[in-house]
């Protein structure tokens, strides 16, 4: 991703599901009018899931998942069947692939199934509609069955690739654009104080990813970005002309923040309002309250979204365990995730402390918050944590009033 991107992590996540040669990389040819996915009569020819971030007209910055067949055959097939499955995580809308000269068989009603289970908007494709003609009749009983739309396109001829289009606009979750950052915490013309401390883990040249997306939904709301050190901060405030109404900070500088920032002016973190975008703040606080019952030999899983290059201090295998262990006097086992994928056997841990998912979609945070919720299993991340661990998660909630009440309770 180039730094003039939308990040992936913002884009829509539209994913193809279907047996092997059902067309689901002509289709994503088809819908971008580019020769993005590598297409063959070879059946298997897409083995792992193939992300593309685009652009598509009329819906906007996407990002087009092309899954593996599910029906690959073999241990590798399994594999890649798994990791298929996985996609769903983050789906924010599926098409689901059907060679119209096969038909609909018992398998793929059973994934069909599984989509809907998942609660993920759903278009039903039957592909090859030129080759063999799709009856009204058809339609209609898939539509009975399923409840669900469902369009005969030709991917080969771009027959129906616009209506394909517009129903996925038309099925997108509506809920999307009303989460935001930090927009609904300010008023047009406020001054927001931002705190990027520049150490060795910081990137050359550029600010890491919550801090510009922070920065972007600060000017989208018409309000006023100031951006410094945490050692020129206490002069930041001191020279403006009006106090802001927020300050945030990383969470690394949260001690030095909490000290320069007068207790009239509300401040929390770029990881706290993370929570919130991303996932479940709530839940995370109630997460944090788990520390305090670990017992020696418990088991903490510290997963991270992405796959970093790692520091001698780094935050999620070094920092972490190491607050944990000061603050229980516990012997406790810590084990560690990164990456798109998330451990099958979580309910092993009794805690679970995760980044600020800047790098996952909505949705793929919201999964991994919820497996530990159905087993509960506390989970919190890495922003409230480090609050609590330094003493002042009180006050880095109090722009969040429903979080700092669970807190409180």
């Amino acid at each position: 991703m180039s730094l003039n991107d939308t990040p992936r992590s913002t884009r829509v996540h539209i994913a193809l599901f279907g047996k092997r040669n059902s067309g689901k990389s002509s289709i994503i040819n088809a819908i971008t009018n580019q020769e993005i996915a590598i297409v063959s009569d070879v059946k298997g020819t897409t083995t792992d899931p193939v992300y593309k971030s685009i652009e598509i007209l009329p819906i906007g910055p996407c990002v087009i998942i092309d899954t593996a067949g599910l029906d690959d055959v073999g241990d590798l097939g399994e594999l890649r069947i798994k990791k298929s499955m996985e996609v769903l995580n983050k789906t924010d809308v599926a098409l689901f692939v059907i060679d119209a000269t096969v038909g609909i068989t018992n398998e793929d009603r059973m994934t069909i199934n599984r989509i809907k289970e998942k609660k993920i908007p759903l278009i039903i494709v039957l592909n090859k509609s030129d080759i063999s003609e799709v009856s009204n009749e058809d339609i209609i009983n898939l539509k009975k069955e399923f409840k669900v739309p469902v369009l005969a396109i030709s991917a080969l001829k771009k027959q129906g690739i616009n209506e394909l289009k517009k129903k996925i606009i038309s099925i997108l979750p509506e809920d999307e654009d009303k989460f935001k950052i930090v927009g609904d915490l300010i008023e047009p013309g406020d001054f927001v104080v931002l705190v990027t401390p520049i150490d060795k883990a910081a990137p050359k040249g550029r600010l890491i990813l919550p801090q510009q997306q922070t920065i972007r939904d600060i000017l989208e709301s018409d309000a006023i970005a100031i951006v410094t050190k945490e050692y020129e901060l206490k002069e930041t405030l001191e020279n403006l002309s009006k106090k802001p109404k927020l300050v945030i900070t990383d969470s690394q500088a949260f001690l030095k923040v909490a000290a320069d920032t007068p207790k009239d002016i509300l401040m929390t973190s770029f990881s706290i309002l993370f929570a919130r975008f991303k996932g479940d703040l709530v839940e995370l606080v109630k997460g944090v309250k788990a520390i305090e019952k670990l017992k020696d030999g418990d088991k903490i899983l510290v997963s991270e979204g992405c796959t970093h290059h790692r520091q001698a201090d780094d935050i999620g295998r070094v920092k972490i365990p190491r607050w944990i262990r000061q603050i229980t006097g516990k012997k406790l086992e810590f084990e560690f995730s990164s990456g798109s994928s998330f451990p099958d056997d979580v309910q092993k841990y009794s805690l679970i402390v995760h980044c600020g998912g800047c790098m996952l979609n909505r949705r793929g945070m919201l999964y991994r918050i919820n497996s530990a919720k159905s087993l509960n299993i506390p989970i919190v991340n890495y922003g409230v944590m480090i609050a609590y661990v330094h003493g002042i998660l009180d006050r880095a909630l109090e722009p969040f009033p429903l979080a700092k009440m669970v807190w409180e309770e």
